[in-house]
């Protein structure tokens, strides 16, 4: 069967580096544009608190990708909202908790 347009897109580790939220995405369509939005909530005191909200496109091919999102995080315990929009539609959303050290 065709799918025109059609996103199947999977968001799998996700982890801080080198001042960049690194998100790995298996993409099993053809390659599209896309956008990578992370929403990024700091966590203290049993409270989360909205950090940050930063948007890539990005160009998904079909297997593996690996997006880098720039964000300066200090140390920390956060909570990110990644989502995968295409045609500003929300098409895929996780939430993924990670810590800074």
């Amino acid at each position: 069967s065709l799918c025109t347009g059609c996103l199947s897109a999977v968001v799998g580790d996700t982890w801080y580096s080198n001042n960049s939220i690194n998100v790995n995405v298996s993409h099993s369509g053809e390659p599209t544009d896309v956008f990578v939005q992370v929403t990024v909530y700091r966590i203290t005191n049993m409270t989360q608190e909205q950090y940050d909200l930063v948007s890539v496109p990005v160009f998904l091919l079909n297997g593996g990708n690996t997006i880098t999102v720039p964000v300066e995080l200090a140390s920390g315990n956060y909570k990110l909202y990644v989502y995968i929009l295409k045609g500003g539609d929300r098409k895929t959303a996780v939430i993924r908790d990670i810590v800074v050290e």
